[in-house]
Formats: C-alpha cells, sequence, structure tokens
C-alpha cells in the first residue's frame, strides 16, 4: 500500500509515483478546488519547481517523481488550490524577455504592459534617434516598465517611483540583479519631483474602479496589492491627479504613455488634448482591439 507523504497543507504526493502521475494527482487536486486551467497551473510549477525546460518535462514524464522536491511540490500545490497566484509561489515572472522577481508588495507583471514598453521604445526612437532622454516610470511596482527601458535603451536615463516601500525594494532588487542603472524614490505619483524636468513619463497605474475590484478574479482580488489595483470611485484618479501634478515640473514631458483599463481610453485621452501640451494624442489598442494605453507626444 502507497504511503502518504506529510506535506504542509491539504495537497499530499504519494509514493512511488511517476511525474506523468503525479502531475495527474496536482492537477485533480486543483480542480477539485475550482482553479481554472489547472493542469497549466501544475504544468508550470512543476517545471519551476524540478528546474526543468518543457522538453526535459515531457521527456521525464514516465520517471519517478524526484521525491527530494516533494515537499516544495505539495507546498506549491496547496498554496495554489487555495487561490494563490503561481508567479506570487514561484517569486518570479518574465516580462520582455527578463525575469522580475514578484511578491505580494507589487502587481504580477502582464502582456499588455510589454505593448506600453515596446509604445515608448517605438516613438522614442523617432523622437530621440541619438542622445540620452531622461524617462520617468510612476508607480514602477515590480519596476518591470523602469528596469526593461533602461536594459532596452541603455542611453536612457531613467528614474522610478512608488508610494509603496515595499515595492520599491521590489524593484531595486530587479534592477540591481539585472543590472539596470535606476533611480528610485518613494511618493505620491509626481510628488517627489517637483522642479525637475523628464523627456519621456510612463505610468501603468492603478485604474479599476473600487466597486469593481469585488468582482474580479479571486488571485487578482485577494492577492494582489489593492493599492495597484484601486483607481478611485471611476478608476481615472491618477490619470486627473497626474495631469494636475504635471505642474511640479518644469515642463511637461515630451512624450507621455499611460496604461488604462477597458473603456477609459476616450476619457484619459481628453484629459492630454485639454493640457495641451501633446499635438499628437492617440488611443493604442491591442490584439483584441482592447484600447490599452494612450500616448501623447509634443
Amino acid at each position: 500500500m502507497n504511503r502518504v507523504r506529510s506535506g504542509r497543507g491539504g495537497f499530499h504526493l504519494r509514493e512511488g509515483l511517476t511525474l506523468r502521475e503525479a502531475f495527474a494527482e496536482a492537477s485533480s487536486f486543483l480542480r477539485a478546488r475550482g482553479v481554472e486551467e489547472a493542469d497549466e497551473n501544475t504544468r508550470l510549477l512543476l517545471k519551476e519547481i524540478l528546474g526543468m525546460s518543457g522538453a526535459q518535462y515531457v521527456m521525464a514524464l514516465r520517471e519517478p517523481f524526484p521525491y527530494e522536491f516533494g515537499e516544495r511540490c505539495e507546498n506549491a500545490v496547496t498554496r495554489k488550490g487555495d487561490g494563490e497566484p503561481a508567479q506570487y509561489i514561484l517569486g518570479d515572472q518574465e516580462f520582455y524577455g527578463f525575469t522580475f522577481e514578484v511578491t505580494p508588495e507589487v502587481l504580477i507583471p502582464r502582456p499588455e504592459t510589454e505593448l506600453l514598453v515596446e509604445a515608448v521604445l517605438t516613438r522614442a526612437k523617432t523622437l530621440w534617434p541619438e542622445g540620452s532622454p531622461s524617462v520617468l516610470d510612476v508607480g514602477t511596482g515590480s519596476g518591470a516598465i523602469a528596469v526593461s527601458l533602461k536594459l532596452l535603451r541603455h542611453e536612457f536615463v531613467v528614474t522610478a517611483s512608488d508610494i509603496s516601500e515595499g515595492a520599491l525594494g521590489v524593484a531595486q532588487r530587479n534592477a540591481q540583479r539585472l543590472g539596470a542603472d535606476v533611480e528610485f524614490r518613494e511618493g505620491s505619483l509626481l510628488e517627489p519631483f517637483a522642479g525637475r524636468t523628464f523627456d519621456i513619463l510612463v505610468s501603468n497605474p492603478p485604474y479599476i474602479p473600487a466597486a469593481d475590484i469585488e468582482e474580479l478574479q479571486p488571485e487578482v482580488r485577494d492577492f494582489e496589492p489593492r493599492g495597484a489595483l484601486d483607481g478611485g470611485p471611476d478608476g481615472l484618479w491618477p490619470y486627473r491627479e497626474m495631469m494636475k501634478q504635471l505642474d511640479l515640473l518644469q515642463q511637461d514631458p515630451k512624450l507621455i504613455a499611460f496604461e488604462l483599463g477597458m473603456g477609459q481610453a476616450e476619457a484619459v485621452e481628453s484629459m492630454l488634448r485639454a493640457r495641451g501640451s501633446w499635438t499628437s494624442v492617440e488611443t493604442v489598442f491591442d490584439l483584441a482591439g482592447i484600447g490599452r494605453h494612450v500616448i501623447g507626444i509634443a
């Protein structure tokens, strides 16, 4: 009779299983807990914990499960069964080809934000084919935007801010580990930068209307930092506040780029047009045709 391992939680691996059988039991456990994409989550957790590439994982499916990793796998699957995002369990997330540390102090970087980085890079190449434009990333979180921009355009002079001391700690570790020279400041939006000038301002601020947060997926609602989600009653408070706080700077940036929530493009475009500093204001759409970013160019 197979014995049950004494794991730290609800999921227990029986001994004597192959990797394929361990996968099946873990996936079944997650499915019973109501986890969406149970197979995909199980595969991700096992591959990362076992340190295997996709090809290595497939080749090892018939092999005995390596039980020196058993306790870590039990713990990870149990946490996932409780709804925790896999990125927090594993401690990292890939963004624009770089691996970033993520903790519950920061929002998990998402693919749509890669489009924001791409939009800034494309327009900056035209505006500054040479030289070293200064960049400010407001609400940097994990540092994904700021660090990626610096690594992809070494000549950029990049500064980033966040109101959360914990988030800044994560961002600083990411910058140091990836070798990106980024200045970090703690504070609310543009307040730490009174009297300074930046060529580029980029931000992925909180934009979820407060009343909508309870309707989000549980792994977002219950685990990601509320301060990185809550954009006020209509989700637009950070944009309005940044428009006001631009007066703190010596002059408005030549390029401004915001990530947005669904249905917010028209309102944010109107804010930029009302400011009158950018001759071109446009919405950038994702592959699904949803307006996800607003860009202003002077």
